[in-house]
């Protein structure tokens, strides 16, 4: 009994620095957050409580807030599935037998690991700058040099090809789904006489159909916490005329640059609200289009 109970000890005390961790830095800030959406505070007074005025002045006083919700909608939606679709082609490119596939997979996923920092947010800004590469092509191609920084739209859908570059983590886990597919499968349908489009959309497409699930679910989680390019590129302003100014941006903004501590826990809860819905609704959808072996198609 004694021997017990002093394993148990040892257990508790080698995981007592992540229950500490997640309560200090998780747990906690959750339920401040909750209690401050429901008052006034500037972080350097007592909070006041205030009751649901922060959620009502949302969705009925702030146009900046509804304009913020309506961008990050539009990236949400249009960089998501142009990321995932690219990083399918390219794992669908990857998956082939080649000494140098590896180094390959290497360079396609560096994006992913860098592609939130700042530096690579500075770099976009120059990539798209009057003067930068994107318009010195399409000068070449004939086409008008584009005012990306501008232009709301433009540069909008900067920040949105931006999204699509970093597809690295996306690709390897679809790459991890092709290779799970059995040859068998192709070769059957290669005997019936089946195209690759026939192969693509009546074979891979079912038995990717999880991964694909999976990634939705994790890019749009993303694509909604977006913060760091949005403000490298727009220089925390959200500009130009709040072109770019992403949910997670104009939150920061409220919380660190006005100090409405109270509002900007309110919009977080809005937020995490949102991503719940959608995720149910991703999740519902999925019983429609998803193919699990186990359970014998669908």
């Amino acid at each position: 009994m004694q021997s017990h109970m002093k394993q148990n000890l040892w257990g508790y005390l080698f995981i007592g620095p992540f229950i500490i961790g997640f309560l200090a830095f998780t747990i906690i800030p959750i339920i401040s957050s909750l209690y401050f959406s429901f008052t006034s505070y500037d972080l350097f007074s007592p909070p006041r409580w205030i009751g649901l005025d922060n959620f009502t002045k949302m969705f009925t006083e702030d146009p900046r807030y509804l304009h913020s919700l309506k961008i990050t909608f539009i990236y949400v939606f249009a960089g998501v599935p142009l990321r995932l679709a690219f990083a399918l082609i390219v794992a669908m490119l990857l998956n082939t037998a080649s000494r140098a596939v590896g180094l390959y997979r290497t360079m396609y996923y560096l994006p992913s690991l860098i592609g939130g920092s700042v530096a690579v947010a500075i770099m976009w800004r120059q990539i798209f700058g009057d003067d930068g590469i994107v318009n010195l092509a399409l000068g070449v191609l004939g086409v008008d040099p584009v005012r990306w920084f501008g232009n709301p739209t433009a540069a909008l859908w900067m920040l949105i090809f931006l999204s699509i570059w970093q597809f690295g983590s996306s690709m390897l886990i679809f790459l991890a789904g092709l290779k799970s597919i059995p040859l068998s499968y192709y070769e059957a349908a290669s005997v019936d006489g089946a195209s690759f489009f026939q192969k693509f959309f009546k074979i891979t497409l079912p038995m990717l159909s999880p991964v694909i699930l999976f990634n939705a679910i994790m890019q749009t989680i993303g694509a909604f916490m977006t913060f760091v390019p949005a403000f490298i590129i727009s220089k925390g302003t959200g500009g130009p005329l709040d072109g770019t100014l992403l949910y997670s941006l104009y939150l920061f903004k409220q919380g660190f640059e006005f100090f409405h501590m109270g509002y900007a826990s309110a919009m977080a809860w809005v937020m995490l609200i949102i991503i719940a819905i959608l995720t149910s609704v991703i999740f519902l959808s999925s019983r429609f289009w998803v193919h699990y072996e186990s359970e014998g198609g669908r």
